[in-house]
C-alpha cells in the first residue's frame, strides 16, 4: 500500500500547498515531486507501467504550472481540487481503454509471475482500477458543485477528497482477498 500512497504523493502535497497558499506554487511543488519520484522510481528499476499515476502527475502539473504562470487569473484556478480529481479519473479510465489498469503494473510485483499471467489477475485489477475510477469520478462532480455554491467551503471539499481516496484503498486491499476467498471455495 505504501507503492499506492508514494505515487499520489504529488497530488497530496498539491492539495495541501494550493490549498493553504497558492495554485501556482502548489502546481510546481506537484510538479517538482513527480520529477523526483520518477527520476527515484526510474533509478530504482522500475518499469513505466508501475508509474502510471506518477506520470500522469508529471503531465498534469506541468500544464498546471504552465496555465497558472500563463493565465493567473484563469476561472480554472477556482476549479483546482475537481481538476485533479476529473484528471485522475481520465487516467484510471484511459488506462483501462488501452487495456492497461494502472493497479497492473504495481500488483503485478505483489505476486509471483505465474499469478500476473492470468486473465483473473488482470479483471481483478481492472475492477479495482474501475473503482479508482468511479472514485475519482464521483468526486469531481462533487467538487465542482461543492466549488459552485462555495469556494470556500474547505471542509465539505476534504471530506470528499479523503472519502474518494480511502475508500478505493480500503477496496483495493480488500477485493483481491474476496477474489482469493471465491476462487478458493469454488475449487473446494
Amino acid at each position: 500500500m505504501t507503492r499506492y500512497l508514494i505515487s499520489f504523493l504529488p497530488w497530496i502535497a498539491y492539495a495541501f500547498v494550493a490549498t493553504s497558499d497558492d495554485w501556482r506554487k502548489g502546481a510546481l511543488v506537484g510538479l517538482g515531486i513527480a520529477t523526483v519520484v520518477i527520476w527515484r522510481d526510474r533509478k530504482s528499476g522500475k518499469n513505466w507501467d508501475e508509474m502510471v499515476i506518477e506520470t500522469s502527475a508529471f503531465v498534469f502539473f506541468a500544464g498546471i504550472a504552465w496555465l497558472s504562470y500563463a493565465q493567473p487569473d484563469s476561472d480554472l484556478v477556482r476549479y483546482g481540487p475537481a481538476l485533479v480529481d476529473a484528471w485522475l479519473a481520465l487516467t484510471a479510465w484511459g488506462s483501462l481503454l488501452i487495456r492497461r489498469p494502472f493497479t497492473l503494473g504495481i500488483a503485478r510485483k505483489l505476486v509471483p509471475e505465474k499469478v500476473a499471467r492470468t486473465e483473473a489477475f488482470y479483471r481483478t485489477n481492472a475492477v479495482i482500477t474501475q473503482v479508482w475510477g468511479l472514485a475519482f469520478a464521483a468526486a469531481a462532480v462533487v467538487l465542482a458543485f461543492i466549488i459552485r455554491a462555495d469556494a470556500h467551503a474547505t471542509t465539505p471539499m476534504i471530506v470528499v477528497k479523503v472519502a474518494s481516496f480511502v475508500i478505493p484503498v480500503l477496496f483495493t486491499i480488500r477485493y483481491p482477498k474476496a477474489v482469493a476467498a471465491r476462487r478458493a471455495h469454488q475449487t473446494a
